[in-house]
């Protein structure tokens, strides 16, 4: 008897746990986060993931590659994602076609370009190298391909001028175009670059951002309705973010390969720590995740230079922008 009552109180308490899990799993707020590309230049996002710092704001991310800033905005506009993961000027180009609920940027993960020159020799390499070449470089008008033809031209080399730029090749193709034999020279981002030259295929030659200085490259957006539904989700996102772009400034670069390691199952750790040990050398990450005006007027220059905005169209920073979440985080 005494055997059965306690098999009866142990099978309570296994479903009272259970039941108690389940309960704290169906706190959690799902949010729906569309990412630009995959790459360890996110570090602070993979970070927040794996160390649970956005379960500890109630939240569950679900995270989708867009590959490309365009896809990336309309599965926001549309309503299939509800944060965006792309270059500001996703936003700049909503904003400028009129649409009443645009998507407004909120949080800044990254302050300068993250892709890298990959060459097929290992040359003493110079801009000038880049004349009668062909440069796969990304989609005409995102900020990869922007930044790439400004800081061509800050060196004297006047894309499609004095080199031709690719822009025919989709965002997450770019590699296999070029390992497959197209090209001169491809902008990578990483893990991507190295993986190439691990394989044989290219050599990094240098750092994009690290020539064109600082600009508000990749940041996080919502439409405005879904900020003002969800505000405290919005938070805690940026709380997340935040608290994870503090996390990677105190530890070491192995440490944050290791953190990130289950966002990419196929990469090595020591490929990973040597990756974030490149990005951490250009300074690629923002400290807090508050936009800097001068940093977006910035990127709004480069845009301007590539032909695809002009000075009539520059947007009015407070009405792209809301520092608020991003504020609160950096002073928690």
């Amino acid at each position: 008897m005494k055997k059965r009552i306690f098999c009866c109180l142990s099978a309570l308490l296994l479903l009272c746990t259970a039941l108690c899990g389940c309960s704290k799993t169906e706190t959690l707020t799902t949010v729906r986060v569309n990412e630009v590309t995959h790459s360890v230049f996110y570090a602070p996002q993979y970070v927040a993931m794996s160390l649970g710092f956005f379960e500890e704001e109630g939240l569950q991310v679900e995270l989708t590659n867009g590959g490309g800033a365009d896809k990336v905005m309309t599965a926001v506009v549309s309503g299939q994602s509800d944060i965006g993961l792309a270059g500001p000027e996703s936003c700049i180009y909503v904003y400028n076609q009129g649409k009443e609920d645009y998507p407004v940027i909120f949080a800044q993960l990254t302050k300068r370009d993250g892709s890298f020159l990959v060459g097929r020799t290992d040359e003493d390499f110079s801009w000038e190298n880049l004349r009668g070449k062909t440069i796969i470089g990304g989609r005409k008008g995102g900020v990869p391909e922007m930044t790439l033809e400004y800081v061509m031209a800050q060196n004297g080399v006047t894309p499609h001028v004095d080199a031709v730029v690719d822009t025919s090749v989709q965002f997450n193709m770019m590699a296999g175009a070029f390992t497959g034999g197209q090209g001169d020279y491809v902008a990578l981002f990483e893990p991507t670059a190295t993986e190439v030259v691990e394989a044989g295929k290219g050599y990094i030659l240098c750092s994009i951002g690290e020539e064109s200085g600082e600009i508000p490259y990749t940041a996080y957006f919502a439409s405005q309705s879904y900020m003002a539904e969800n505000p405290a989700v919005v938070q805690g996102f940026t709380n997340a973010i935040a608290r994870a772009q503090r996390w990677i400034a105190q530890h070491s670069d192995r440490e944050v390969a290791e953190a990130m390691a289950a966002q990419f199952p196929d990469t090595s750790v020591d490929l990973l720590e040597k990756v974030t040990a490149r990005h951490r050398a250009i300074d690629a990450w923002n400290s807090t995740p508050v936009m800097e005006q001068a940093a977006l007027e910035r990127l709004e220059t480069v845009m301007e230079h590539a032909g695809e905005l002009s000075r009539e169209q520059w947007v009015d920073f407070d009405e792209l922008v809301d520092n608020s979440f991003a504020e609160t985080a950096a002073n928690q």
